[in-house]
C-alpha cells in the first residue's frame, strides 16, 4: 500500500482502527502483532509539533488518533499499528509534553496529575513513574513520566517548576534529594547532596 498524500487521506487510512475501543481507553495496541508494512512519513518533533509530510498536523483529532494507535518497541522505533500493518515513524526526542500540573490531596495521599498535548490526563506514581535524565550538553535536568506502551511526555518547563514549589526534601541511600510525592510514592527531581 503506498502511502497517502495528504493528511485527510492518512486519517482516512487509520480512522476505522477506533472502532477496537471498547473500553474508552484506546484501542488494544498491545495485543497487536502485525507485520512491519513501510515507514511512513510522519514526524514528531522535539517541541511536540506532528508533520505528515512535511506539513504540520493542525487538527488535536487527528494527532489524538495517532497517539491512541502509537507504541514504541523494543528496537527504540515508534509505530503507529492497526490490527493487521504496523508503520515505522520518526520521533525525534518523545512523542507528547505534559504541560499542566494539577495537585488533588496532601500529604502522601496526595496525587498529581498531569496534563498533556494530546488531552492524555493521569496521575504522576507506579503506572506513570517520573524520571529526570540530565542534559548531557547543558547539565539540566530533563522530566519525562511514562505515559503507556512505552511511550514518554517531556514535562515542559512551567510544569516542572510547579512540580519544584510542590517538592520536598528525603534522604536516599545516604544522599539527598529533592522530589514530589504522588499516590504514596517518592519522585526524585534531583539529588542535592
Amino acid at each position: 500500500m503506498g502511502e497517502p498524500d495528504s493528511q485527510a487521506e492518512l486519517a482516512r487510512q487509520f480512522e476505522h482502527v477506533a472502532q477496537y475501543d471498547t473500553t474508552g481507553k484506546g484501542p488494544p495496541v498491545d495485543q497487536w502483532d502485525p507485520p512491519f508494512t513501510d515507514d511512513l512519513e510522519l514526524f514528531i518533533n522535539r517541541n511536540g509539533r506532528w508533520f505528515y509530510q512535511g506539513r504540520e498536523i493542525e487538527r488535536l483529532a487527528l494527532r489524538r488518533l495517532f497517539a491512541s494507535i502509537m507504541r514504541r518497541e523494543s528496537d527504540g522505533y515508534y509505530y503507529l499499528l492497526t490490527p493487521h500493518e504496523k508503520y515505522r515513524i520518526q520521533v525525534e526526542d518523545v512523542p507528547f509534553l505534559a504541560h499542566s500540573v494539577e495537585q488533588e490531596g496532601e500529604g502522601d495521599g496526595r496525587v498529581l496529575w498531569l496534563h498533556t498535548d494530546v488531552e492524555d490526563c493521569f496521575p504522576i506514581g507506579d503506572s506513570h513513574p517520573l524520571i529526570v535524565r540530565t542534559d548531557e550538553k547543558s547539565g539540566e535536568p530533563q522530566p519525562y513520566v511514562m505515559v503507556r506502551r512505552g511511550l514518554q511526555a517531556r514535562i515542559e518547563r512551567s510544569a516542572f517548576y510547579h512540580l519544584t514549589e510542590l517538592a520536598e526534601e528525603r534522604a536516599i541511600n545516604g544522599a539527598t534529594h529533592v522530589g514530589v510525592v504522588s499516590q504514596g510514592s517518592f519522585f526524585s527531581l534531583g539529588r542535592i547532596g
